[in-house]
């Protein structure tokens, strides 16, 4: 039987680790794409709490996940979960 960790992704939130697909910065024009197709399909999950968004997380449900915890951080807690795992 796997073992279902959750992805800290700040602020009392979070995410299926098994279900990530990707961990990307919201900086690039693809990516603010990505969130506007996301939100018109009411895939967009705003985790944020009213501040930054600083990373934004894929899943394989095609559902979009926006966090004010950095992209790296986010990706170190993501590793660190697969090691202990």
């Amino acid at each position: 039987m796997q073992k279902t960790g959750l992805l800290n992704i700040g602020f009392g939130n979070f995410v299926v680790s098994s279900r990530v697909i990707a961990i990307v910065n919201p900086a690039s024009s693809p990516m603010r794409r990505l969130r506007e197709d996301a939100k018109d399909a009411q895939r967009l999950v705003d985790a944020t709490q009213g501040r930054k968004t600083r990373s934004i997380i894929v899943t394989d449900s095609g559902h979009v996940v926006l966090s004010a915890i950095q992209a790296e951080t986010i990706s170190q807690r993501f590793s660190q979960e697969e090691d202990d795992a």
